[in-house]
């Protein structure tokens, strides 16, 4: 049985100076996945693993380093689904939390449900999740370009992980912390089954990153796992997913899927989007900052 793992930081741009960070976190995040996968652990543990990973870390938009919406202020989403069964939990807008993916995975084991805002913050306390205050996700960095009204070069995007386990279980998870400059309540696409996750045991699973608004009309994750039928390899399955969103919609997106074999695929139609992956038909990881680069464990 083929064991595989895959994580994305976000399509974005990813400038020069950022890019080491970019390849350093998600070269974390997939070892904290892959550890667990190696040993025999569940893709579930895996998914959340890495996520945290990500989440912790300032270079990408999920928890610590979110961005601000209009009131300076910081909320969170995030998702996970479980293909083996369709189980599906999510939390959406959600302050003081500081792993959001880690109760939505609490909320797909409970119950398959979305909880919002308050109810969702209630949820994490009850069940003894780490809070903090909403203040604390707030890097210098994030709140300096809200004050100067910045634009950012190195946009902060969602993050995700797929992995398939050796019990044949394929799970997706995303978190995110919105868009710049977001309207207070703003929801975008990552905590929403099809949009920006899907899993299906039977024919594989996806987590998107990208404008929330161009995913969730063209259903990119959805969409992308059943361009997988007819045996097509995951890498044209996401390349086709992606063209389907430039066909319909005007924005930027990007996706990661495995399918039951453990077959790997991606793609983007942003500048950059760091990606890590790795199978056990390969000797080491493999990780990049844009598709059509050579993999950062091949350069000199």
């Amino acid at each position: 049985m083929t064991v595989a793992i895959i994580v994305h930081g976000g399509a974005k741009t990813i400038s020069n100076d950022k890019a080491k960070a970019n390849i350093d976190g998600c070269t974390a995040a997939l070892e904290a996945g892959w550890a667990i996968l190696q040993r025999g652990g569940s893709a579930k543990d895996a998914v959340e693993a890495a996520i945290r990973v990500l989440e912790d870390d300032p270079t990408f938009n999920a928890s610590m380093g979110a961005t601000l919406d209009t009131d300076g202020e910081v909320y969170l989403d995030a998702a996970m689904m479980d293909g083996s069964n369709l189980g599906w939990g999510g939390v959406v807008a959600v302050q003081g939390v500081s792993h959001p993916i880690s109760v939505a995975r609490k909320i797909m084991d409970d119950k398959p449900r979305l909880l919002a805002s308050e109810g969702a913050e209630r949820y994490a306390r009850e069940h003894g999740f780490e809070m903090c205050k909403p203040s604390n996700l707030i890097t210098l960095e994030q709140r300096q370009h809200w004050e100067k009204e910045e634009a950012v070069l190195d946009r902060p995007a969602t993050v995700g992980c797929v992995a398939l386990d050796d019990s044949g279980t394929l799970v997706a998870g995303t978190s995110t912390g919105g868009v710049a400059n977001q309207p207070p309540g703003r929801v975008g696409d990552s905590a929403i089954v099809g949009c920006g996750l899907y899993a299906d045991g039977k024919v594989g699973a996806c987590s998107t990153t990208g404008d929330g608004e161009s995913i969730i009309p063209v259903v990119l994750a959805k969409t992308a796992v059943d361009l997988l039928a007819q045996d097509r390899h995951p890498d044209e399955a996401a390349q086709m997913a992606i063209e389907t969103l430039k066909q319909k919609v005007t924005g930027e997106a990007g996706c990661i899927l495995i399918d039951p074999q453990g077959r790997v695929g991606w793609a983007h139609n942003s500048q950059g989007m760091a990606v890590a992956y790795m199978t056990t038909e390969m000797d080491k990881p493999e990780v990049f900052t844009r598709k059509e680069s050579k993999p950062y464990s091949q350069k000199d």
